[in-house]
């Protein structure tokens, strides 16, 4: 999902949206360009119930120190880094300064059992390696942007950028290094650049790849996460974990600060993207899925009309899953209070070497042809002779169409 060399004109940020995006920073200031933001104290309020159990930290793979090489967060156009991936006169400043939109780099947690701050359609992210699930709720996502965290022993980024509506999981890991993320408070095409901390490097979300600077080229491996209402993660995961309210930093968890913003998809992103591709409405939902080449984009509507749908990238087959459940976090002014979009999950459809054919019941499961199994959204079996089989994830991005074909000019599109 490499962005292609694309030089066009600047477009000019709205001046409303840098300030509603600077008030997400709050209080929180860098102690300088490439520094870590300055701890504010929690609120009372974010950490839960009284009598709940307190949230826990759970153990982190060490980061990487900072190398003493130039860094493209101070500096787009020094004459040290390769060939930039994208035009810097085209990476805007989104208001905040770097760190401003604070990244979660000492994540604590809950178990599910001891949340009762989440309304049961509230969107999360989830994430599940080697039997380690997590959650991520969106109402602590929009704040936040990164969280830097260790995952069944794998250390991760999970990433959301409301302006997209991008959920997206990353290795940290590159060759021997294990890099941790920020914000640097600038946007590609409407889309969150990160900076890795050990060079200042820019990488846009949506790509995982490094656009500027030291490490220009260099690929993240992707780590599927998934958009999905909480009572569907809550029944897949009764021991998983949750990401607190407990951040160390004073936030309004649970107000959406970018209220109606995906009402309408004929509406341009509020920061532009610099492709003029009119196949779909610009603010149109699709489920990107990369490919060795391959881009390709699912129109997200066809998939919630069809329920079940197949396709293939490269010569991997693929099976596209729709249920009802989860209420947009960016419609309505709390987080929960959205409406009903829908949960789309993508898996390889393959157990024990044979491709799996499904079709979708009125109760929100999906039963398999061979089988008779019953299987979940988050791609579990609960019933039949697969009881207990999981299905393999695959990493997809549920996403804007004009920010992602700004990325993937190539994309072939399945309308």
């Amino acid at each position: 999902m490499a962005p292609r060399r694309r030089w066009t004109s600047g477009v000019a940020a709205p001046v409303g949206l840098m300030l509603l995006l600077a008030a997400c920073g709050g209080n929180a200031t860098p102690d300088d360009a490439g520094g870590s933001p300055t701890t504010e104290p929690p609120v009372e309020s974010n950490r839960g119930p009284k009598g709940a159990p307190d949230p826990v930290p759970l153990p982190q793979a060490a980061s990487s120190p900072r190398e003493d090489v130039p860094s493209a967060l101070r500096d787009m156009a020094d004459d040290a880094f390769p060939e930039p991936l994208i035009d810097p006169a085209e990476i805007l400043s989104g208001g905040p300064p770097p760190d401003g939109i604070p990244a979660i780099d000492n994540p604590t947690f809950e178990r599910v059992a001891g949340v009762d701050w989440l309304a049961d359609d509230e969107a999360v992210l989830a994430i599940e390696i080697d039997g380690d699930a997590r959650a991520y709720p969106y109402q602590i996502m929009t704040w936040h942007e990164i969280v830097n965290d260790t995952v069944g022993g794998v250390p991760v980024a999970v990433t959301y950028c409301p302006l997209c509506n991008s959920g997206v999981g990353f290795d940290r890991r590159v060759g021997d290094k294990v890099l941790d993320f920020g914000t640097s408070g600038r946007l590609y095409a409407s889309n969150l650049v990160m900076y890795d901390r050990q060079t200042e490097s820019l990488w846009p979300q949506l790509t995982g790849q490094a656009a500027l600077g030291v490490m220009t080229g260099t690929q993240l491996e992707f780590v599927p996460v998934f958009p999905v209402g909480w009572s569907a993660f809550r029944e897949a995961h009764p021991d998983g974990w949750v990401l607190s309210r407990d951040t160390g930093y004073s936030r309004d968890y649970g107000r959406n600060p970018y209220l109606a913003y995906d009402a309408d998809p004929e509406r341009d992103p509020l920061f532009g993207a610099p492709t003029d591709d009119d196949r779909l409405f610009p603010l149109e939902r699709v489920i990107a899925l990369g490919g060795a080449g391959e881009p390709v984009a699912v129109l997200r509507s066809l998939v919630e009309r069809a329920r079940v749908l197949t396709e293939t990238v490269g010569r991997q087959p693929l099976v596209l899953l729709f249920t009802e459940g989860q209420n947009s976090a960016l419609e309505a002014a709390s987080v929960a209070e959205g409406r009903d979009i829908g949960t789309v999950a993508v898996f390889d459809p393959t157990v024990d070497g044979e491709v799996l054919t499904f079709t979708a019941g009125d109760d929100g499961r999906f039963t398999d042809a061979q089988t008779a199994s019953s299987w979940t959204i988050r791609g579990r079996a609960v019933e039949g002779p697969l009881e207990g089989e999981q299905l393999a994830g695959y990493p997809f991005i549920d996403t804007f169409w004009k920010s992602w074909v700004a990325f993937e000019p190539d994309t072939r599109l399945v309308d």
